[in-house]
């Protein structure tokens, strides 16, 4: 039998990193194999489920790269087959009804939870299956719960190896509400089962249900799949990862300027490793070495900083004019910066602007944030950095600048080699060295104390406008720092 996977998110929130790291980990074995990468969207908890969320998480795949060959599937279609199974469970014996009360339930666990393992199935016994059917013929409610049989529960996980479950450990759980409603487990196993399902890899938090599917696996007849449990994601102070680490959903990752090639290296690192010191990798490439032999047992780490290095690395080899047109778009969603004007400019020019930003930056957002800087009349100018390079010494600081003006001014061709001889023979005329020029050049020119290369910033602004901003700022030294 062909392999067959699935991803089941709940439509109860958005796409996770937890989530979409499980997808992932399917849709590599999916791909490699050629096998069938199954969709199921288990939205039986209709009152949290949304179509919002439905939307968020196939945005989300598709946003990543993962494309699903069967589905979406929807866990509430399939519930008349799930109580079919169920009321199958109990004909043959193999589940019984449960008239209990659930508070009195809920105090027994409380009090003594090793007696509340058998006292259901006690009951039952006692009770008889003849007057179990005529007070359920009566309408009185009741749970159907599943008999869990002696003995224990071994699998071979394919990340944790041997594993083994003694089943007197297991409470016999309840599979059918007393509303009619099916449980989790039987409905995940009636979904496998119907699906085809043949290898089932999610977190390693469902490590208890898996026996429980396995006996319902079997008692119901079905063909067993196999097991591999990934590790939890931990933030960084080693608890599990939610909302206070930061964003937890792929959707805020993306507005936050994280490219989706760079979000699919990262998840990939979350548990599994290439048994190289590599770390930077395009998902083609991904996908052929990934192995569920390499993934860990021991919880993966969520570290934010290392997410956006790899996204500067993918930034800086992302072909220009893709980033540019994500920079674009956000550069419309952010608030203008004092003085300038947002406006992406020339096509040219602003791919020029993208290529020039990019090789430095570690998210999009941030590039769209810099680019402010280069495409209004005067740039945003950052208190330190003036106060530093500019108004410490502002006599010396006007004078290199309307230096620099004059001898710029008449400078022609307006390219990198020139205009670096330029600047450089300025300083030797004024007996001082480049960065004596440089800084207070560098704060003119974009407002701020680093850049990219000063030579190819004025390059890409230009003979009038790197003019304007030098005038500008050697203007705004002697207004507010006048000599003597």
């Amino acid at each position: 039998m062909s392999l067959r996977v699935r991803f089941a998110p709940s439509p109860t929130g958005y796409l996770h990193v937890g989530g979409a790291r499980t997808a992932l980990f399917n849709w590599f074995v999916a791909r490699q194999a050629g096998g069938v990468f199954m969709l199921r969207i288990e939205d039986t908890d209709q009152a949290r489920s949304s179509e919002a969320h439905t939307r968020a998480i196939l945005d989300g795949m598709r946003w990543l790269g993962m494309d699903w060959d069967e589905g979406p599937v929807f866990q509430s279609e399939g519930v008349d087959r799930h109580r079919a199974d169920a009321l199958r469970l109990l004909a043959e014996g193999k589940a019984y009804r449960d008239f209990a009360d659930p508070a009195e339930l809920a105090a027994l666990r409380e009090s003594d939870p090793d007696r509340v393992i058998r006292f259901p199935r006690e009951a039952a016994d006692a009770l008889g299956a003849e007057a179990a059917e005529a007070r359920a013929a009566g309408g009185e409610p009741h749970a159907i719960r599943f008999r869990v049989p002696a003995g224990e529960t071994t699998w071979e996980d394919r990340v944790h190896g041997s594993m083994r479950f003694r089943n007197e450990g297991i409470e016999d759980l309840v599979i059918l509400r007393s509303d009619g409603t099916p449980t989790y487990n039987l409905a995940v196993v009636s979904d496998d089962a119907d699906g085809r399902i043949t290898l089932v890899i999610r977190g390693d938090d469902h490590l208890s249900n898996t026996p429980k599917q396995i006996l319902l696996h079997a008692a119901l007849g079905n063909p067993v799949p196999d097991f591999a449990h990934v590790p939890m994601i931990l933030g960084p102070d080693g608890k599990r990862l939610s909302k206070r680490h930061g964003a937890t959903a792929v959707g805020d990752y993306r507005s936050q300027g994280i490219l989706p090639e760079a979000m699919v290296n990262f998840l990939s690192l979350l548990g599994w490793n290439p048994g190289t010191e590599e770390e930077v990798f395009p998902a083609e490439e991904l996908c052929e070495r990934f192995s569920l032999d390499r993934v860990q047992k021991k919880s993966a780490v969520f570290d934010l900083a290392k997410l956006e290095w790899l996204n500067g690395r993918h930034l800086a080899a992302a072909p220009v004019d893709r980033v540019a047109a994500e920079v674009r778009a956000l550069m419309g969603e952010l608030p203008p910066a004092e003085g300038t004007r947002v406006s992406a400019g020339d096509g040219a020019w602003f791919l020029g602007l993208v290529e020039l930003l990019k090789v430095r930056a570690r998210t999009v957002t941030e590039i769209a944030e810099v680019a402010r800087i280069y495409t209004g009349d005067e740039p945003p100018v950052d208190a330190d950095a003036a106060a530093k390079h500019l108004f410490r010494d502002p006599g010396a600081a006007r004078g290199h600048l309307e230096a620099l003006e004059a001898a710029l001014a008449a400078l022609d061709p307006w390219e990198l080699g020139p205009l670096e001889v330029t600047v450089r023979s300025v300083a030797e005329a004024r007996g001082v060295g480049a960065g004596k020029l440089i800084h207070p050049l560098r704060v003119a020119l974009t407002g701020q104390a680093s850049s990219p290369g000063i030579f190819e910033v004025m390059a890409l602004l230009g003979r009038e406008r790197s003019l304007a901003r030098i005038a500008g700022a050697a203007r705004r030294v002697r207004l507010e720092a006048p000599e003597g």
